[in-house]
C-alpha cells in the first residue's frame, strides 16, 4: 500500500527507538512507517504527496496538558497581546495606537502572557501612562493573577466609585480623597479581576467563531496539536462550548481538544458533577474533541491562588467534607479528576482526603492528577504515587519566580516544583502553560524554563538537578502529556500507529544555544497528516488564510506573540539591561505616584 504522505530530508524525533530517523510514512491519518528515506521512498505511490523537510528538525506535535484554549479562543481577537514584547515602550505604543482604532463600546484588553521582567526598563507601566495612552477608550489591563489596571474610562464603564466596596477577597484600590485609582487587587483570589473583565463587550457568535480558529492558527504556529482544556471561570459546560463543536461538527478544528469541565459556583459543585455525569461522560467524543473528565476547580474552597505577593492562603475548614462528597462521586462514576493546588499544605489535606475515598471506592488506574504543585514535598509526591495519581506542571514560575524569590528565598525556590524528583519516583508528568492569563501560551517559553531553570527576566531560579535535558523536556510536553488525557500510544510519538501529529522546526531544537529555544517556531505543522500551518519554504503548502473579522481588531495589526524584535528603546537602556546582574536582589512594593495614581513599582535586580 502507498503512502498517502512522505516527509523525507529530516532529523525527525521519534520520542523512540530508535531516537531519530529520516523520513515518515503517513496514510489515514496515522504513521504507517520511520525509517530511512531510502526505506520509506518504497511506499511511495503515483499520488503521494512529497515534502522535503530540507534538513530540518521534526519533533512530535506539542501537547500542553494544561491551559484555556475554550476561553481563550472566544475572546483573542479582542486581545492586545503583549506575550514577547521587548520594552514597555513598545507595549505602550501598541496600547496608544490600538485605543485610537477600537470602536465605543469595546475595550483594549491585555489580558495575561506578559511580565514586567520582560521589559527592557523592569518595570510595570504607571496608570498615569495607560491614561495617557488612552484617555477616552476602555482599557483593561490584567498582570498574572495578581491585579489589574484599569483606566479612567474603564472605571466609568464598570461603574466603579468611591461608594463601590471591596469585593470578598479583593481590593479596589482608592486615592487620598477615597476615589478609585484603576488599580484592582487580588487579596489572595483573582475573582476581582476577572469578574471585572466579565464586564466587557462580548463579541457576536460568528466573530467569536472567527477568533477561534484564529487562536488555533496561532497556537499551530508555534507546533502545537493538541491541548488539555482546564475550563475556568465563566466558562460552564455546555453553554459556553458551542462555538468549539460547531468548529468540530463542521471539520474546522486544527487542535485536538480534550476538556475538563469546571465547576462555577461554590456551593454548588456537587450539583454541577452530579447534572454533568448524567448528560456526558470521559472519552466522550472523538480524536478531535472529547471530554476529559472534571476540574481543574473541583470545590472552590479548595483553590490556594498562587498570587505570590500575598501571604499564602490557608484553604477553609470546610474544605474536606466538600471536596470528599465530589470525590466519592466522580470516583463512584469513572471520572478522572484534576485540581488545581500550588501549596504543599493544601495538597496534604487533600491527599487525606483522596486516601480515605480511595479505602471506599477504590480509583484503581482512574487518571487523576494535581496541577502547579509549585512546593509540594517528596512525602507528598510519594503519595500521588501510591495512588496512581500525576502531575501537570507548568512554566509559571518563569512569569514569577522573582515574586517568589522575595517571598521566600531563593533556596525555597530550587524545586518550584521539583520535577526531577516526581520523575524519579515513576510519577506521570506533563508539561503546558497555564495560558493564556498568566503565562504565555508559547510551549518554547515553558521548554525553554524547563531545561534552563529561568524566569523568562533572567533569574536562574534552579540548579541543574532540578532541570531537564531537552529530550527530556520534549517527551514531557509530547508523550508526557497523553496521560492526561488517557490517550498513551495514541499521541506524543512519532511511531507506526500513532496519530500523524507533528512539527518541522524554525531552527534545530537539540543544538541552538539554550537563549534561542524561546524565538523556535513551526514552520509546518501538520494534525492527522492534514497541514494546518505552513510558513517560508513551506508556505505554498499552507491552508487558506483567516481573514480577521473585525477591522480595528489588535489581532489584524499585531498578531499574536511577538517574536524578538528590535526594541523602540534606546540603545543605552538597552545597554543597561544587558548589564543587569540577575543574582542580585529586588524588591516590589505599591507606589503612590503622580496624580494620585498607583502602581507597582519595583527596585528590580539592583546594579
Amino acid at each position: 500500500m502507498s503512502a498517502d504522505t512522505i516527509v523525507h530530508n529530516a532529523r525527525i524525533a521519534t520520542n523512540g527507538v530508535p531516537s531519530f530517523v529520516e523520513a515518515v510514512a503517513i496514510t489515514d491519518g496515522k504513521i504507517v512507517a520511520t525509517g530511512s528515506d531510502r526505506d520509506i521512498f518504497r511506499l511511495r505511490g503515483p499520488n503521494t504527496r512529497i515534502i522535503d523537510a530540507n534538513g530540518r528538525t521534526v519533533i512530535p506535535g506539542l501537547n500542553d496538558s494544561h491551559m484555556h484554549p475554550i476561553r481563550a479562543g472566544l475572546s483573542y481577537n479582542m486581545e492586545l497581546r503583549w506575550d514577547g514584547v521587548p520594552s514597555l515602550a513598545d507595549a505602550l505604543r501598541m496600547l496608544k495606537e490600538q485605543a485610537a482604532r477600537t470602536p465605543a463600546p469595546q475595550w483594549v484588553r491585555v489580558i495575561g502572557g506578559w511580565t514586567e521582567f520582560q521589559f527592557a526598563e523592569r518595570r510595570m507601566p504607571t496608570l498615569d501612562e495607560i491614561n495617557a495612552a488612552a484617555p477616552d477608550t476602555p482599557v483593561f489591563v490584567l498582570h498574572l493573577y495578581d491585579s489589574a489596571l484599569l483606566n479612567a474610562a474603564t472605571l466609568r464603564a464598570v461603574g466603579y466609585t468611591k461608594d463601590t466596596p471591596n469585593p470578598p477577597g479583593g481590593e479596589i484600590q482608592h486615592d487620598k480623597n477615597g476615589n478609585p485609582t484603576g488599580l484592582l487587587i487580588a487579596k489572595p483570589n483573582a475573582n476581582i479581576l476577572y469578574s471585572t473583565l466579565a464586564k466587557g463587550p462580548k463579541l457576536s457568535r460568528s466573530d467569536q467563531t472567527n477568533s477561534t480558529r484564529l487562536f488555533m492558527r496561532e497556537l499551530n504556529r508555534f507546533g502545537i496539536t493538541s491541548v488539555i482544556d482546564a475550563g475556568g471561570g465563566f466558562q460552564n459546560y455546555p453553554d459556553d462550548y458551542a462555538v468549539i463543536e460547531e468548529l468540530h461538527r463542521s471539520g474546522d478544528l486544527t487542535l485536538r481538544f480534550a476538556a475538563n469541565l469546571f465547576t462555577q459556583h461554590p456551593k454548588g459543585e456537587l450539583a454541577d458533577f452530579q447534572n454533568w455525569t448524567k448528560i456526558t461522560k470521559p472519552g466522550q467524543g472523538d480524536d478531535f474533541y472529547r471530554v476529559n473528565g472534571a476540574g481543574e476547580m473541583l470545590v472552590f474552597s479548595a483553590a490556594d491562588f498562587e498570587d505570590f505577593l500575598q501571604v499564602r492562603p490557608d484553604v477553609a475548614p470546610v474544605m474536606e467534607a466538600e471536596l470528599r462528597a465530589v470525590i466519592r462521586h466522580l470516583a463512584a462514576n469513572r471520572w478522572p479528576f484534576r485540581l488545581h493546588a500550588t501549596y504543599d499544605e493544601t495538597i496534604t489535606r487533600v491527599l487525606n482526603v483522596y486516601e480515605e475515598v480511595n479505602r471506599e471506592i477504590p480509583f484503581d488506574g482512574l487518571h487523576w492528577f494535581f496541577d502547579h504543585c509549585e512546593t509540594i514535598s517528596d512525602r507528598n509526591i510519594e503519595r500521588v504515587k501510591a495512588l496512581g495519581g500525576g502531575i501537570a506542571v507548568q512554566d509559571r514560575m518563569a512569569f514569577q519566580g522573582e515574586y517568589f524569590v522575595d517571598r521566600y528565598g531563593r533556596r525555597q525556590a530550587e524545586r518550584t516544583p521539583p520535577i526531577r524528583r516526581m520523575l524519579e519516583l515513576g510519577v506521570p508528568v506533563g508539561a503546558g502553560t497555564d495560558a493564556t492569563r498568566v503565562s504565555s501560551y508559547n510551549p518554547f517559553v515553558s521548554l525553554y524554563w524547563l531545561i534552563t531553570g529561568n524566569t523568562i527576566g533572567g533569574l536562574n531560579l534552579y540548579p541543574e538537578k532540578n532541570r531537564l535535558d531537552r529530550m527530556e523536556a520534549l517527551r514531557l510536553y509530547t508523550v508526557g502529556s497523553s496521560w492526561f488525557s488517557t490517550e498513551e500510544g495514541k499521541k506524543g510519538a512519532i511511531a507506526p500507529g500513532q496519530l500523524a501529529d507533528l512539527a518541522v522546526l524554525s531552527a534545530d531544537y537539540f543544538s541552538i544555544p539554550d537563549e534561542e529555544i524561546k524565538g523556535l517556531e513551526s514552520v509546518l505543522t501538520m494534525v492527522g497528516g492534514k497541514v494546518v500551518y505552513a510558513s517560508g519554504e513551506f508556505s505554498k503548502l499552507a491552508p487558506p488564510p483567516l481573514p480577521v473579522s473585525l477591522d480595528w481588531s489588535p489581532i489584524k495589526h499585531y498578531g499574536g506573540y511577538q517574536q524578538r524584535q528590535e526594541s523602540t528603546v534606546g540603545v543605552g537602556e538597552r545597554a543597561a539591561r544587558s548589564a543587569i546582574e540577575p543574582e542580585a536582589p529586588h524588591k516590589h512594593r505599591w507606589v503612590l505616584g503622580e496624580a494620585g495614581m498607583w502602581s507597582l513599582g519595583c527596585d528590580c535586580f539592583a546594579f
